[in-house]
């Protein structure tokens, strides 16, 4: 293995900029590190749950085909060996659904269990250290700033001698804290190569009892390439143990040294300062903004002999240091007070300030395009901006007419008003939540689209979704359906609307099924939003009647006919409630079946559609730029509701 990077224990103590540059390497990489593991047990979590729900899905297969005997068909004669067969495959599914189960136990095990530990234990000690880390820093620059604030003419021994011990203290609390932190952050580089195999390994591991006990496919050239992987991660296991007890020791013997280590300006007596320095890098406390104080006596030297050597710019020579040390014999002033330094370098030195740029902030101008051009290969049509802005101006006079327009397709004046059992058989079931899958047991982590693990994608299902002149999306919540007895008229969906209500409210039921329903030229699909599994699907042509309830303006419903098994016909109602007015509902509806009506006829297809106002780039319908209130009454202008 290639060697780890690795913090110098010895470096803590000191602190320097180039110890804490690098540390803010490992720490930038321990970041990465967690984010990686984060999205990674995100991953090895769907697996988990996709083979949980194929242990599920094979134990209801297995009960199923047993059942097929308990059906007492009419007709049944001869099914004999059906049923045997089926009790054989029952019992290969039963087979299949053991090993199903012991796969799943050993991907929690193996691979979900080992990456989670890694993120709980190894990632929150770094995180959790690092914390310490830097209050134990914060501790210490405050020490520093008593200490650097104590009076210099007037000195109390006392008060002198109290800050000492507190800088003192502080530093060493400090140096135990960051021992702890860069053994961690060392044993991090080690930890993490461990922690992306071992769950891979486990997960093979497996793959490959599954397989081999089914169907013997895996041969012995894998069992050897993951023995050497395990050989190689034990290998690490030995070098991690042996690197942190090296670490232990020397932590121990750093620690064990003498207090003046941490005691600022401890060889104030006979400081060895070096005056030939041409570079220096340490600490400089900030002094009411253009005052700089050093620690020491030789520090405050030290910095004043770089300054000067760098200013005489000798570090372009050939030899700096000799010319430094040549220098200091013939121009001792170089090292005099502050003052008379800035004196002397003023004429020959330019000067420099760090400057605070102000932030520019650029107004980014949006521009509406020329020609909107129609979804779903159709034509494209030019058109003006000041006719699509026209039409958005009367975009609100169309919605308010949308009642005249279905007044066209479905008349709300009738002889009389039907009486319920004439609309709604008496005693009839409503069915209060759309029957799915089981799905409830697939990870919550997953991606909010479902991948089909057998390479179909849901756009084959419906390839109309992308060639669909109207896309319209609404937030919807699924109330109830029921069967009715006639799609005559509108009377039959505020009937089904007030029994599905009621029933609701009689048997406690207020829970409901969110879900997007998209209407497109040809379909209405009901779509759940956390999978984008499609829920219903209606043709519109089968869509007999719609309408929004007269007074909850967020009631709507719709009926549709369907054909049966026997030949005959059967009409149910949908009752839904959405976030928007149903009226913009039944407009989309009856939009769609407008486009229906004239898609063969591409002159009347156009009309059609420069009627509509549209968003800017032509694709989605715009159904109103003033949306509604609670109440149902327009408010701030908004575009289209949503967007397919």
């Amino acid at each position: 293995m290639p060697a780890v990077d690795k913090l110098l224990l010895e470096e803590a103590l000191q602190d320097s900029p180039q110890t804490r540059s690098l540390l803010s390497v490992f720490e930038e990489d321990a970041g990465t590190l967690t984010d990686y593991t984060n999205q990674l047990l995100q991953a090895m979590q769907r697996v988990y749950g996709a083979q949980n729900e194929m242990c599920l899905a094979t134990q209801q297969l297995s009960k199923q085909l047993l059942a097929y005997e308990k059906q007492n068909f009419a007709l049944g004669k001869g099914d004999e060996e059906v049923i045997s067969t089926l009790h054989y495959f029952s019992k290969v599914v039963d087979e299949l659904n053991v090993l199903h189960t012991e796969l799943a136990k050993q991907l929690a095990d193996t691979m979900v269990l080992p990456i989670i530990q890694f993120r709980e234990k190894d990632l929150t000690e770094v995180s959790t250290l690092k914390d310490l880390f830097g209050l134990a820093s914060n501790e210490h620059d405050l020490s520093m700033a008593k200490y650097s604030r104590l009076p210099k003419k007037k000195e109390n021994e006392k008060v002198k001698t109290d800050v000492v011990k507190e800088v003192a203290a502080t530093r060493r609390k400090q140096h135990l804290s960051s021992l702890q932190y860069y053994c961690a952050l060392n044993a991090l580089q080690y930890r993490k190569r461990v922690a992306m195999m071992e769950p891979m390994i486990g997960f093979a591991h497996g793959q490959i009892n599954f397989f081999k006990k089914g169907a013997e496919m895996f041969s012995q050239n894998m069992n050897s390439f993951l023995s050497s992987v395990a050989d190689m991660v034990q290998s690490i296991q030995v070098e991690l143990e042996a690197e942190a007890e090296k670490m232990q020791v020397s932590q121990q013997e750093l620690v064990s040294v003498d207090e003046s280590v941490y005691t600022p300006d401890s060889d104030v007596a006979a400081p060895q300062i070096n005056r030939n320095l041409i570079q220096k890098a340490g600490y400089l406390n900030l002094r009411r903004g253009i005052i700089l104080q050093a620690e020491s006596r030789k520090e405050n030297e030290e910095w004043i002999s770089a300054i000067n050597n760098i200013s005489r710019q000798i570090y372009l020579t050939d030899n700096p240091e000799a010319v430094a040390i040549k220098l200091n014999q013939t121009a001792l002033q170089a090292v005099t007070p502050i003052t008379s330094f800035g004196k002397k370098q003023e004429s020959s030195c330019p000067r420099y300030y760090l400057v605070s740029p102000d932030r520019c902030h650029q107004k980014a101008k949006s521009s509406v395009p020329g020609v909107l051009m129609l979804c779903g290969g159709a034509p494209a049509l030019g058109v003006r901006e000041g006719a699509v802005e026209e039409k958005v101006r009367k975009w609100p006079q169309n919605l308010r007419n949308l009642e005249l327009e279905n007044d066209k397709i479905v008349p709300k004046a009738a002889a009389r008003v039907p009486d319920a059992d004439e609309l709604i058989a008496p005693g009839t079931p409503i069915q209060f939540d759309i029957v799915l899958p089981a799905t409830e047991f697939l990870d919550q982590n997953r991606g909010s689209r479902r991948i089909n693990p057998f390479g179909e994608t849901e756009d084959e299902t419906f390839p109309e979704a992308e060639d669909s002149l109207l896309q319209q999306m609404f937030i919807v919540r699924f109330l109830g359906s029921m069967a009715v007895k006639t799609d005559n008229t509108t009377e039959v969906i505020y009937e089904a609307m007030r029994q599905v209500l009621a029933a609701r409210a009689i048997h406690n039921i207020f829970r409901t099924t969110e879900s997007h329903l998209l209407v497109t030229s040809q379909t209405l699909r009901l779509i759940d939003p956390q999978t984008q599994v499609t829920r219903a699907n209606f043709e519109l042509t089968s869509i007999t009647q719609f309408a929004a309830h007269q007074e909850n303006k967020r009631l709507v419903g719709f009926v549709v006919r369907t054909s049966e098994s026997t030949g005959g016909e059967a009409l149910s109602t949908y009752v839904f409630e959405s976030n928007s007015e149903g009226e913009k509902i039944c407009y989309a509806i009856n939009l769609g079946k407008e486009i229906i009506e004239v898609q063969k006829d591409p002159e009347a297809l156009a009309q059609l559609m420069l009627s509509i106002p549209l968003t800017n780039d032509g694709k989605y319908v715009l159904l109103n730029d003033q949306p509604d209130d609670n109440d149902g009454s327009p408010s701030e202008n908004r575009g289209a509701e949503s967007e397919a």
